[in-house]
């Protein structure tokens, strides 16, 4: 039993590396689905045990900001803020500073795969149509998108599960998390100015055609934005995050005007799934003691991972190895429950460590894909040539930080 969860986990996890497996038409959250149902048909898990593995108080908490998301989707609010940053196409290096600054910001309260999902079409149609070279600019969004959610507990998933799981409290979080993360940004909107500078124009501008975006509608856009405003000031009481979420969630459900179909249309369902799938993988090595047997294993060759200088750089090798949501949730095991500050370096490293190869992040994954519509090809070598030096970088941050705060 115990070689066959092995092989199951092994299976798993490479799959999620590999974005599928060869042959089959399966993506990562297929590939993650088979290990979850491998592991019950197999008996290691009884279907109790599978649905008792899931943390429903983090899978509540990524659903209901993604209800909120949808509604500032179909709101038009991104297509509204879109248009505002593009004002600026005319001098790109400020229209990449004010995209970057923008796309963080968001992502730090509604999620980086959210915003690069939402971002990338609009902003790869408008760029094509100014004559500028979309690679840069959407590898900025990516970037900051990513860099900017790890700055709280809702930025991305990963982080979401680190905060519930470790009791963490949000604004703790916050400040701790936020400095560096604002000082990583400012570091990568340099290097990729820098990266770019005389190729920020294509040789003449390209026609994409006509676009269909959700019209900005003031009254629903409104009803988003407060709903964001009231989400982010519970998170700092002692409400349960999850509680205040699906609550809210809720209430915007309840319209007059936006069918419930239509925003729960926008949920991430894969997303979702990959998650509940992963719970139940990771609970299956569990039981057989794997993870007390990885860490006798990293200790016997002198690797402490409760060391935050060492977690980082475990961190940073993992998610990019696995993508940085499996490599969380494996890593959460093996940290100590009372110490705060290796939670905080784990949700900083391993979204820091998704910038540095276009597997790292899901939001990388989804802004190359969403480019790719409109004949936009974001290369691996093209990301890796931006993305390793704002990671080097940023994780170099990171271990300042640690070492001044710690």
């Amino acid at each position: 039993m115990e070689t066959a969860v092995l092989i199951i986990f092994i299976a798993t996890y490479a799959g999620i590396a590999l974005g599928g497996i060869p042959g089959l038409a399966l993506d990562r959250t297929g590939v993650a689905l088979l290990g979850a149902i491998a592991m019950i048909v197999i008996g290691e898990l009884t279907p109790e045990q599978a649905i008792g593995s899931i943390d429903v108080s983090t899978i509540l908490l990524l659903y209901g900001l993604m209800v909120i998301s949808s509604q500032l989707r179909l709101g038009g609010f991104y297509t509204w803020v879109s248009a505002k940053i593009v004002r600026f196409v005319n001098v790109p290096d400020r229209f990449l500073m004010v995209m970057m600054l923008v796309s963080a910001l968001l992502s730090a309260c509604l999620a980086n795969d959210i915003i690069c999902l939402a971002f990338t079409p609009v902003l790869t149609f408008s760029l094509l149509e100014a004559g500028l070279n979309p690679v840069p600019f959407l590898i900025g969004l990516a970037v900051s998108s990513n860099i900017g959610s790890a700055a709280t507990i809702i930025g991305n998933p990963q982080n979401m599960l680190i905060g519930q799981l470790g009791g963490l409290k949000f604004a703790h979080f916050f400040f701790w998390c936020a400095p560096p993360s604002v000082l990583s940004l400012a570091a990568a909107y340099i290097i990729i100015r820098i990266s770019y500078r005389g190729n920020f124009y294509l040789f003449m501008p390209v026609s994409v055609g006509e676009q269909q975006w959700p019209a900005f509608d003031r009254h629903q856009s409104t009803k988003g934005i407060w709903a964001v405003a009231v989400l982010v000031v519970l998170f700092f009481t002692e409400i349960p995050r999850e509680l205040t979420a699906i609550t809210i969630a809720g209430l915007l459900l309840c319209s007059r005007k936006i069918e419930t179909r239509s925003i729960l249309g926008s949920v991430d369902w894969h997303l979702i799934t990959l998650f509940c799938a992963l719970f139940i993988v990771i609970k299956g090595v569990e039981l057989i003691q794997l993870p007390s047997v990885f860490i006798k294993l990293l200790n016997s060759n002198g690797i402490d991972i409760h060391n935050l200088f060492t977690l980082t750089i475990v961190s940073a090798i993992f998610s990019n190895l696995f993508s940085n949501v499996p490599a969380t949730m494996l890593l959460t095991k093996f940290l100590s429950p009372d110490d705060h500050l290796q939670w905080y370096v784990l949700a900083l490293s391993s979204t820091f460590a998704g910038n540095l190869i276009t597997i790292g992040s899901i939001a990388n994954l989804i802004t190359i894909e969403g480019a790719k519509k409109f004949g936009v090809v974001i290369s691996f070598k093209e990301h890796a040539k931006t993305g390793i030096p704002v990671t080097v970088v940023s994780l170099l941050i990171t271990l300042i930080w640690i070492g001044i705060f710690r």
